[in-house]
């Protein structure tokens, strides 16, 4: 399976147009996107919250802190809840991690930038090294690894825009990460319905 180098190709898979004729397959896909959509709509209402609006950044923080034990419930049925529990742990730590992020920026300090970013690429490894594990036949770890480090590259690039002001083009930044995102969302579908396919005959 190959889905390209950095994932720079969005369109799905082959494999996966094929797969997505079976309705159990097209319904987790819509699922899978739905809840990756949503981690990256939450970011985006926290980014902004975070430089913007202190006052509503404790509810939209929340918020996004729940779409990481959703999408670690996503994966039960598969793994079982000793991995949900894993995957929701690790997407709850990415998002603690981001806030360091953030508030080096704002404050213009690039040492603590500097170790802030590399704290967060360690846990996108991780988290992309987890799934691996979970399906080595579907997902490489250099796929999924290289797609949470992207996620992470996309999501500095927006924010920055956002603590500088520039809304145009932080829009722009928003969209290309979130169709990378959703492309996630669709190898993830892709390595479970070829992991399990008696489950969805």
């Amino acid at each position: 399976m190959n889905h390209g180098g950095g994932m720079t190709n969005n369109a799905p898979s082959a494999d996966l147009v094929k797969l997505l004729r079976q309705p159990k397959v097209q319904a987790l896909n819509s699922a899978m996107r739905e809840l990756w959509s949503a981690h990256m709509y939450w970011t985006l209402i926290t980014v902004d919250a975070y430089y913007n609006d202190p006052k509503g950044l404790g509810a939209k923080l929340d918020r996004l802190l729940q779409n990481q034990k959703d999408i670690g419930a996503a994966i039960v049925p598969y793994y079982g809840k000793a991995a949900g529990d894993q995957l929701a742990k690790l997407l709850t730590e990415h998002i603690q991690l981001a806030v360091p992020v953030l508030k080096a920026a704002k404050e213009d300090n690039k040492a603590e930038l500097d170790k802030a970013v590399k704290n967060w690429y360690a846990n996108a490894k991780e988290i992309g090294s987890f799934l691996a594990t979970a399906n080595p036949k579907n997902w490489t770890a250099k796929e999924t690894e290289g797609a949470l480090e992207m996620h992470i590259t996309h999501t500095i690039a927006y924010s920055v825009s956002i603590l500088k002001g520039d809304y145009n083009q932080s829009f722009g930044g928003f969209e290309e990460a979130l169709r990378h995102m959703l492309h996630l969302a669709d190898i993830l579908t892709e390595g479970i319905a070829k992991q399990f396919p008696a489950r969805f005959h």
